[in-house]
């Protein structure tokens, strides 16, 4: 079931479409051990870096848009992307115990 915020990170990404920003949208497909944010978290962000939602509370968000600014998102079809695979991971954006997202 979907709650507000989701239902507000859908919204936004609807108006970006109908209105013809670039957008994406990501969601949490899949966690190990301890994780910020549940399975079906969503975010939504857009070409000139407007973010809706959250992943993890800040350092997943700020490394998705380092690569939206970089160009380094998919721009057409869906990519997975692995957090928390290696010790210098966690370290760096911060999961916790060890989590993988």
């Amino acid at each position: 079931m979907m709650d507000y915020a989701d239902l507000e990170v859908l919204s936004h990404l609807t108006d970006w479409v109908e209105a013809g920003k670039k957008s994406w949208l990501c969601t949490v497909v899949k966690t190990w051990g301890s994780s910020p944010r549940p399975v079906g978290s969503l975010l939504c962000c857009s070409a000139d870096g407007e973010v809706v939602g959250s992943l993890s509370g800040g350092c997943i968000e700020e490394d998705l848009l380092e690569r939206l600014h970089h160009g380094k998102l998919a721009s057409v079809k869906p990519e997975l992307l692995i957090y928390g695979a290696t010790q210098e991971e966690v370290e760096r954006f911060q999961l916790p115990c060890g989590g993988q997202l």
